[in-house]
């Protein structure tokens, strides 16, 4: 079975939002974790609502610290963004830094953005899955 780490710095948007794309799309035939470099408190509230809106869920998630024995298990980590940095995994088989669109640099706020985000997490999870499966 794949597997695959995703990374934010606080693990509260974008690495949950992509766990849960990936869970939505693979079901059992992806091991999917998430975890940040600096976990926050809570999940983002606005990156549950535009989740949910597309038929996934963050339901029981909250934000996690770095496991290493997880990065060290997962056939690739995904860090999205690059304010995560690479340094903690450095014993991953194999790292993928997402350079994820930023909405808000564009005047861009709240449910429209976190939809704009959404949407290209969405897009490169699907190219994950494909990979993953092949």
């Amino acid at each position: 079975m794949a597997s695959v780490l995703f990374v934010c710095v606080k693990n509260g948007g974008k690495s949950q939002m992509a766990q849960a794309l990936m869970k939505a799309k693979a079901g059992d035939k992806v091991d999917t974790y998430s975890c940040g470099t600096k976990p926050g408190d809570s999940i983002n509230e606005l990156s549950r609502q535009v989740i949910e809106e597309v038929g996934a869920s963050m339901a029981g998630e909250y934000p996690k610290g770095i496991d290493p024995t997880v990065v060290s298990s997962v056939d690739k980590v995904v860090i999205l963004g690059t304010e995560a940095g690479t340094e903690e995994f450095q014993q991953a088989k194999d790292i993928e830094v997402w350079d994820i669109d930023e909405p808000s640099l564009r005047g861009i706020d709240g449910e429209e953005r976190m939809r704009l985000v959404r949407d290209d997490i969405s897009r490169r999870v699907d190219n994950l899955y494909d990979e993953l499966m092949s």
